[in-house]
């Protein structure tokens, strides 16, 4: 039976699954291990379970006992790990995409609603009672005929379209690629970020974090919006520049933003909490206990999948 170490606890039925499949080491405190921890617990085991919080750089990567062959990442994300310093070490390195692409675009349909109707403040007034109504109280942006821009037309992308769409909002998008006319469902493609956001009334952060999405939206880039546009993020804080988003916020050049998701989190930018037109939230993208459960299965699945066979269609290393 081969040994995997899982560094987060997981949902019963989860933590279930992986004990009928493998000898599991179980993190029933939840701690959040520190990197010469794990190397020291991974000691003779054949995978590791590995989660977001986990930062499996280059230097723990090559201090990982030889038994560890597969990392299976809890997430459809994997900017956590070092994917060439795992494919050095002959690690494997495994994500779980498709099955939280409903519940993430849930959150980021949320986000586009909270921001434009200035959800946050709202929810302020009603808990203080300190409201009165009038013809002009927190006026917000209507969805209906705003143009959504939508940074990479994945799917989860294609699920906010869709549903944004439904609400009566007109599609744009950019991606590495055109989509086939049956996946855009209408949508208008852009070849460049300047084309794509010089429309954008709102826009929906869903683009993979990589080297070059980096700091995407900056000093520069943010310039290219309307006046008065909105901008949520659903999928990974790396991709903004916090800086310039907040000091675009606070000259009012960008009107509202709906965050789901930051640089160093937990711990955001305390510029975003001095801003009132900002709804924010703590990266809930795929918190449901189906899609929870779906992912630490697949997971499980992954690392049981490559031993059985050799190969498993979710690595990415």
């Amino acid at each position: 039976m081969k040994k995997i170490i899982i560094t987060r606890k997981l949902l019963k039925e989860s933590e279930e699954k992986a004990s009928k499949i493998f000898y599991a080491k179980f993190n029933n405190n939840d701690e959040l291990y520190s990197q010469s921890k794990l190397i020291e617990l991974s000691e003779g085991y054949d995978a590791i379970l590995t989660s977001l919080t986990d930062k499996m750089d280059e230097e723990i990567i090559k201090k990982l006992p030889s038994s560890v062959k597969v990392i299976s990442n809890f997430a459809v994300g994997f900017g956590n790990i070092d994917l060439e310093a795992a494919k050095k070490k002959g690690i494997i390195v495994t994500n779980t995409p498709e099955v939280l692409s409903d519940a993430t675009a849930e959150i980021g349909i949320l986000l586009i609603l909270g921001a434009c109707r200035r959800a946050a403040e709202g929810i302020q007034s009603a808990r203080e009672s300190n409201w009165k109504w009038s013809a002009d109280y927190l006026i917000g942006k209507q969805l209906t005929g705003t143009r959504l821009g939508i940074l990479g037309m994945g799917r989860i992308g294609q699920k906010i379209a869709k549903i944004a769409k439904a609400l009566g909002m007109i599609i744009h998008y950019h991606n590495r690629s055109k989509l086939s006319q049956e996946k855009e469902n209408g949508a208008i493609y852009h070849d460049s970020l300047k084309d794509l956001f010089s429309v954008s009334d709102v826009l929906s952060i869903c683009c993979p974090a990589t080297k070059e999405t980096e700091n995407l939206i900056n000093k520069k880039t943010l310039e290219y919006f309307p006046s008065g546009a909105v901008i949520t993020n659903v999928a990974r804080g790396d991709i903004v520049d916090d800086e310039a988003l907040i000091d675009a916020l606070n000259r009012k050049k960008i009107y509202a933003a709906g965050l789901d998701v930051y640089k160093g989190e937990p711990n955001l930018n305390p510029g975003y909490l001095k801003i009132k037109n900002t709804f924010i939230l703590p990266h809930l993208g795929s918190s449901t206990k189906h899609t929870r459960t779906a992912m630490a299965n697949l997971a499980i699945d992954n690392i049981d999948n490559f031993f059985k066979t050799g190969s498993c269609k979710n690595r990415v290393n």
